[in-house]
């Protein structure tokens, strides 16, 4: 495995470029390869069997475009196939779950940890299963908020009706007196302003995202595998399963960045 292969990152969708922007940020110098499932999102509300069929299709695509490290950056994904790919495939694979977990029990003092995500990612119990792990008694709630998804989708990022959304979704968390809330789905990012107002200032909001970036700097520092410092610029490389114009339109506004080309690739 060469220093100089790519990182590959996969998600349902679009969401996972908010890893890719953290990714970017912190690891400059990589060149990265993104897959979007577009054409079969969300996967949510899929089973964990045909989750974990799809995780392992795009993984097996990765692997053969010579990546050095996967990249799960998908909650609902991660959830139910990390275990699964790990014991499949021979390269390292990186989860979203796990480094939030670890961020959410350093930030957290009362031990009562909040977590928000999709309902399959909530139902799996990943991150309740996570945080004990690491503290056995933190007290964690976990909550669905389904609608986060298309108003980030939609660019209503401070619209009147996502604030009202978010009051009603993350109240019942506020007033059990979480301290930690750990944004457990990879379009949340895009709402931390809005999720702030909603819990007030003194509730630390854990970016996965973030987490995960740190966590994949610190996997390549360990195994030799990060890229020289370059002069020229990394190469980025992006994928949907479907429509590739509306996944650049929108996906821009997760990467914080232009996207100038988008491949299109069927798997399954």
């Amino acid at each position: 495995m060469q220093s100089d292969a790519p990182i590959g990152v996969f998600d349902s969708g679009i969401g996972g470029l908010t890893v890719v922007r953290e990714l970017m940020r912190q690891l400059p110098d990589e060149d990265i390869i993104y897959f979007g499932d577009t054409a079969r999102v969300p996967y949510g509300p899929k089973s964990p069997e045909t989750v974990t069929r799809y995780a392992h299709e795009i993984t097996s695509f990765l692997r053969d475009q010579g990546v050095k490290n996967v990249v799960v950056a998908c909650n609902t994904a991660t959830a139910h196939a990390l275990d699964s790919l790990r014991a499949h495939f021979d390269i390292p694979i990186t989860g979203v779950i796990e480094p939030g977990a670890r961020a959410a029990v350093r930030a957290s003092a009362s031990r009562r940890i909040g977590v928000v995500g999709t309902q399959g990612t909530v139902s799996s119990g990943a991150y309740e299963r996570a945080i004990h792990a690491l503290d056995e008694e933190a007290e964690v709630t976990a909550r669905a908020c389904p609608l986060f998804v298309p108003f980030v989708e939609e660019g209503w990022l401070d619209h009147p009706a996502i604030n009202l959304v978010a009051q009603d979704y993350l109240a019942p968390l506020r007033d059990i007196g979480i301290d930690a809330l750990v944004l457990g789905c990879t379009h949340y990012p895009l709402l931390k302003p809005v999720i702030a107002r909603a819990l007030g200032p003194d509730i630390k909001l854990i970016d996965s995202a973030e987490e995960t970036a740190g966590e994949v700097a610190r996997l390549l520092t360990e195994r030799g595998l990060r890229h020289a410092p370059r002069e020229d610029r990394s190469h980025l490389r992006f994928i949907a399963s479907d429509v590739p114009e509306q996944f650049r339109k929108v996906g821009e506004r997760f990467l914080g960045a232009a996207i100038d080309h988008v491949e299109t690739l069927t798997l399954g």
